[in-house]
């Protein structure tokens, strides 16, 4: 099916954790205020992955060896540290969202990430893209858990109206969850991933221009799925803690299953709550890995397809390998996930301008004149990216400056 791909699968990836955490915190505190934002956010993460799209499939190159090839080894290295810190940040998120599921439901920390991390690694080493692709679309699909779950939360109709007619809200709190929403919406990871995925997939076999085309159509389903799983996210919270709770801190998957569970009752919160964080931290973390182990190895110029045994390319399934090993170690010394989950978000918006930099700087330079943007197009996704990269600088002087 030339529809479910790589756009899917890196969308499904973007709902990590993090992002439901960070929604269900943004529900519990602001009601229904973010999600407008969310809707809004559809067209930039469009725009952004399709970028990733055209010139992987135009170049042959992911994004880590095109920006050596594009700019030299040391903007490469700078990209290949950028991605570092995203990835070792998501991971330890993806992990302790197994985790808490776990706890939720009586297995030992340890069990339950250690369990998710062989299956993982097993998956990985068996190796082909498509069968990575099929099982990560098949475990991500459990987010789709939360659509429902927003139904059965019975949300007001008169508060959603409200909300959005008055979306914002003068506190530092509420700009530092809009930051985290925009992070978890547009991360780095998910450029480097889906620039590789499209070429280990084997799309550059068929005509470009078809290529392209289903590829976009891949993207734009992915982003409406994404942003719609979100907003259910929102809604279900908005409708049950944020009546009750409103403003209370949650910190860890158990405080929010238990604040759903009046609503829900106990065994829906742990179905619907519970196996969507499953999915969604399962498949982030697998995206998350190979965006990781795609990117440095590209940077450093090792083989790393999906479609190479291990033997063939030692040093990109030992990227892989190790990466999932360390976040599943570090997420059994973190004592606070939905604080970490919003930091990493905020964190991920303060790396938005050097992603987004180097995505725009690639878009110009590295396409040929016939595929670059042009007329509208350009004005609105230069537009759209560059209040996104504004966005990202704020926020990092907003970070500094809390800490000073």
């Amino acid at each position: 099916m030339t529809l479910v791909g790589p756009g899917v699968m890196v969308m499904l990836a973007d709902t990590d954790a993090g992002s439901v955490i960070t929604a269900a915190q943004s529900g519990a505190k602001y009601r229904y205020a973010l999600v407008l934002p969310q809707i809004l956010l559809i067209p930039v993460l469009y725009l952004v992955q399709e970028m990733t799209v055209r010139l992987g499939l135009t170049t042959r190159l992911g994004h880590g060896a095109l920006i050596r090839q594009t700019f030299g080894q040391r903007w490469a290295l700078l990209s290949a540290g950028t991605l570092f810190v995203a990835c070792v940040g998501a991971l330890v998120t993806e992990f302790a969202g197994v985790a808490g599921v776990g706890t939720l439901i009586g297995i030992p920390r340890w069990i339950s990430t250690g369990a998710a991390a062989l299956a993982l690694i097993t998956l990985v080493l068996l190796g082909r893209y498509r069968r990575v692709e099929h099982v990560g679309i098949a475990v991500g699909s459990l987010e789709l858990l939360f659509l429902p779950a927003a139904l059965m939360s019975h949300p007001h109709v008169s508060m959603i109206l409200h909300d959005f007619a008055h979306p914002l809200h003068a506190s530092s709190g509420f700009v530092t969850l809009l930051a985290a929403n925009v992070g978890a919406v547009i991360m780095p990871w998910m450029i480097f991933y889906q620039q590789e995925a499209v070429i280990d997939k084997g799309r550059h076999g068929l005509n470009l221009r078809s290529a392209l085309r289903s590829a976009r159509l891949d993207t734009a389903f992915g982003a409406v799925i994404t942003q719609i799983v979100m907003v259910a996210v929102v809604v279900a919270s908005a409708a049950t803690l944020g009546v009750t709770n409103r403003g209370h801190a949650l910190n860890s998957i158990g405080d929010i299953a238990t604040a759903l569970t009046p609503f829900l009752g106990r065994r829906d919160a742990v179905i619907f709550f519970g196996l969507g964080i499953v999915g969604a931290s399962v498949v982030a973390a697998l995206v998350v890995t190979l965006a990781g182990a795609w990117g440095i190895s590209e940077v450093l110029g090792w083989r790393h397809s999906l479609n190479d045994s291990p033997a063939r390319a030692v040093g990109f399934y030992s990227l892989a390998v190790g990466g999932t090993i360390s976040g599943a170690v570090l997420v059994l010394v973190i004592p606070n996930l939905v604080n970490l989950s919003i930091d990493v978000e905020v964190m991920n918006a303060c790396l938005l301008p050097i992603i987004l930099g180097f995505l725009l700087a690639l878009e110009r330079r590295a396409l040929p004149p016939e595929l670059r943007m042009r007329g509208a197009r350009k004005v609105i996704t230069y537009g759209l990216t560059n209040l996104v990269i504004v966005f990202g600088l704020v926020t990092a002087a907003m970070t500094v400056h809390s800490f000073t």
